[in-house]
């Protein structure tokens, strides 16, 4: 069985209708390493039943979404109840380097990485935390424009 990586450029190609905004290469790269580091400091959720129990439960944080999921309904609502409770979210290309990334053998749909304030300073991607926030707040819903 042979293993084949695909780049970001392919991967887009496969990112659905709804996958707004969208992290370029460079922030891929630096979510699927915030995702690792999370996931090794167990301040994260995976999969849609978990993170919504956990935007229920109001924790904060990033979410962190696949683009390329389909049926499309699996992480349709996902946006919206996430604009609501003032969570940032960005998605990724890929479901596999997603999982991947959350120390799971399988392809995950959707990650929400905890705020790391509640570690008293024990979380070494703090950094890297505040900057995909920045740029996940730096997105406006509001100038998508319906196709």
């Amino acid at each position: 069985m042979s293993t084949v990586t695909k780049t970001y450029e392919e991967r887009i190609k496969a990112v659905n209708c709804i996958a707004h905004p969208l992290a370029s290469k460079k922030s891929t790269k630096k979510a699927h390493k915030l995702v690792k580091k999370a996931s090794a400091a167990k301040i994260i959720r995976r999969g849609v039943k978990e993170v919504i129990k956990g935007i229920k439960r109001n924790e904060k944080g990033i979410c962190i979404l696949a683009g390329d999921i389909y049926p499309l309904d699996v992480i349709s609502h996902l946006p919206v109840l996430l604009e609501e409770n003032s969570i940032p979210y960005l998605f990724v290309p890929s479901k596999q380097e997603l999982g991947a990334a959350a120390s799971t053998k399988r392809p995950t749909s959707v990650v929400l990485v905890k705020d790391p304030k509640s570690m008293d300073g024990k979380f070494d991607a703090a950094e890297l935390y505040d900057t995909l926030i920045e740029e996940a707040k730096g997105f406006d819903p509001s100038t998508i424009s319906p196709h």
